[in-house]
């Protein structure tokens, strides 16, 4: 059984013919009154310092949960931003490399155009090459024959 202060104070020996000196007796019960007293507030001081570190290590608890939290978001945010950062370079790269590829077509079809006309001036230089050369060889026959239509009037 747990005695209180109170419960010992209040605490009555019977009193026998050999029994105990009540003096020394009331002196003992005194001292563990007082000694009880004393651990029963110590107890309580030791409870409510308890209480505090308890409160103390839940704001240190909530502190930790608070940081890891914190390192996980930013774990977090750093991955997606590599992952956007590698998907718009790929998007950079798709891009450069459709517009490098209408650059070479629209170069192509330049070539293809430029040939295509080289090779009509090629034919219209050899029309007019032929034309010409059919123009000289008939004007040089005309005078062939002026000339030997006017020897024989002579």
């Amino acid at each position: 059984m747990n005695y209180t202060p109170n419960d010992l104070d209040n605490m009555k020996f019977k009193k026998s013919f050999r029994g105990y000196d009540e003096d020394q007796v009331n002196s003992v019960l005194d001292n563990v009154i007082q000694d009880y007293e004393l651990y029963i507030k110590e107890n309580i001081e030791l409870k409510d310092r308890i209480s505090v570190l308890n409160e103390g290590i839940q704001h240190y608890k909530n502190i930790e949960e608070s940081l890891q939290n914190t390192l996980i978001v930013a774990q977090q945010t750093g991955e997606e931003i590599k992952k956007n950062s590698y998907e718009k370079a790929e998007n950079i790269i798709k891009e450069a490399e459709l517009r490098a590829q209408k650059i070479i077509n629209d170069a192509n079809q330049e070539v293809i155009k430029i040939r295509f006309e080289y090779e009509e001036m090629k034919k219209r230089l050899h029309l007019f090459k032929t034309k010409s050369e059919t123009l000289i060889l008939s004007q040089l026959e005309l005078s062939k024959q002026l000339f030997s239509d006017d020897t024989d009037l002579e």
